[in-house]
């Protein structure tokens, strides 16, 4: 509890459980992930109150949030600078810590100052791979 009083949150019960639950998470979740599992122990608990935590975490940088499904946001507690693989099957979502070269001529970009990057890369994971060669058969 302590680690997260820097976070500036009032530490409700609920809030605690939403954040032990992105803590050293990797399936970059959606709120209605983190709800289902939350409320499970909190069933009173409303999808209102995972967004605002998660709205309050991002606007912190304690959170980032991937839009790359146009159905569904997702977070990421890793802020540090990556990348994303992408399952285009199961739409699984893994971190890529790699660093590429993209830097663009100053004629190529246009008068945009950059001030970040994210490389998305699409295709499908182990287990969808196993699925489609078994389903080929």
């Amino acid at each position: 509890m302590q680690r997260y009083k820097e976070f500036g949150l009032k530490l409700t019960p609920q809030r605690l459980s939403i954040l032990a639950f992105l803590e050293n998470n990797k399936s970059h979740p959606t709120a209605e992930d983190i709800y289902r599992h939350i409320a499970k122990k909190f069933p009173t608990m409303s999808l209102a109150t995972v967004y605002k935590t998660l709205e309050t975490l991002k606007a912190r940088g304690r959170i980032k949030e991937i839009t790359i499904d146009a159905e569904k946001r997702h977070f990421d507690p890793e802020t540090g600078r990556h990348h994303h693989a992408i399952c285009t099957g199961c739409k699984k979502i893994v971190d890529i810590f790699m660093d590429f070269d993209l830097s663009a001529a100053d004629t190529d970009l246009r008068g945009f100052e950059i001030t970040g990057s994210h490389v998305e890369f699409y295709g499908l994971c182990p287990d969808c791979r196993k699925t489609t060669t078994a389903n080929k058969r």
